[in-house]
């Protein structure tokens, strides 16, 4: 049976290039020609009780995507997640979800935060609709996450933070926009949301390191409760993250372009064990592909003899250059447990197609010959 993919649509090259030009234009209207080449400052200035070099990055972040404020936070994307929460929510609160499993570290947060869930149907307008004029009064804010959660996930991100923006105009949006930001046109401040997170280490910036976009309301709120030294992303860490923005449009740009051509080539039969592939956001932009067996588990312990990563280091880090094959997402074998017995997901990073068939080839003709 045919699985129905709707991957989000990546940047061209030539998008990201131009997207990378903007980046370095920005950034050199607020740091001057030393200053673009030295790591910062430490500690908290007076007055502002971060290192100004810090306060300047997250100033041109906010200008790069088009918002009021950016703030960095520690804790990657799931502490961008969860102080974006605190913004917004306080224990009891209800916050509108997608059907769908929620990843796992942000069902930690709304567990451990005492948050209540009301789950819509997001690939139904309809539902959309109905669901939120019998609990807008209740609801306090809405998630939405920008890749996908589930194989069929189908809704259009833009379309739909709009949507809840008129059908509740007072309900504030939190936009997930991890493995999306630097691929798509747009992240959720920039089409009607509140406040939209995501890790930097996803856009090969520093390990840790997350940030909130959005509303100056809300991140005002968080940076206030963000006050200790200790809890300040340094100067040289928000230069790292600066540095990662510049260079990742183009990177997964290319990394885009590869997936187009091993989805082409592995349809057409390039490998006979292959029985299908399909281009999906799970939650990266990667391409799943199905065995016509039950290989993918003996499979996977073969591949890194081959080159390929041995497990993910934070699924598109400055550190994962080798394709990374892997088991299918969590979120995906939480939906269809079988997935995981002949299907495999392919990100190939920094790596052409022509490396990723090879490793797959080797790996294969490796398993055959052990029976």
């Amino acid at each position: 049976m045919k699985i129905n993919t709707f991957p989000i649509e990546s940047l061209s090259v030539d998008e990201a290039i131009n997207l990378q030009f903007r980046i370095v234009d920005t950034a050199t209207k607020y740091l001057d020609g030393n200053e673009i080449l030295n790591l910062g400052d430490l500690g908290v200035q007076s007055g502002i009780n971060k290192p100004d070099r810090t306060k300047c990055v997250e100033h041109i972040f906010a200008k790069i995507f088009d918002a009021e404020s950016a703030l960095f936070v520690r804790g990657a994307g799931t502490g961008a997640l969860r102080w974006a929460f605190i913004s917004m929510l306080r224990p009891n609160d209800k916050l509108m979800i997608h059907t769908a499993p929620v990843y796992p570290t942000t069902q930690t947060t709304i567990e451990t935060m005492g948050i209540e869930t009301v789950a819509v149907n997001f690939n139904n307008t309809a539902e959309i609709e109905r669901e939120c004029l019998e609990n807008r009064k209740h609801i306090k804010a809405v998630l939405i996450q920008h890749t996908r959660q589930q194989i069929e996930d189908s809704y259009n991100f833009s379309e739909t933070v709009r949507l809840f923006k008129r059908l509740m105009p007072e309900v504030p949006i939190i936009t997930d926009d991890n493995y999306a930001a630097l691929k798509t046109r747009e992240i959720g401040c920039q089409v009607g949301a509140e406040i939209s997170t995501f890790s930097c280490f996803k856009t090969l910036g520093p390990e840790g390191v997350g940030v909130l976009i959005g509303r100056d309301e809300y991140i005002t709120r968080v940076a206030k409760l963000q006050y200790s030294g200790g809890s300040q992303v340094q100067g040289h860490e928000a230069m790292a993250a600066l540095r990662g923005l510049i260079y990742a449009p183009v990177a997964l740009a290319i990394s885009a372009k590869v997936i187009d051509e091993l989805d082409k080539r592995l349809n057409g039969g390039e490998l006979p064990e292959v029985k299908a592939a399909y281009i999906a956001n799970a939650q990266s932009r990667v391409l799943i592909v199905e065995f016509h067996d039950d290989v993918a588990e003996n499979l996977l312990k073969i591949t890194p003899k081959f080159g390929a990563a041995a497990h993910p280091v934070g699924s598109e880090s400055f550190y994962e250059t080798a394709p990374m094959i892997y088991r299918v997402s969590g979120t995906f074998r939480k939906s269809d447990p079988t997935l995981e017995k002949r299907m495999i997901r392919i990100n190939p990073m920094r790596g052409g197609a022509d490396t990723v068939i090879r490793i797959l080839r080797e790996s294969l003709k490796e398993l055959k010959g052990r029976g």
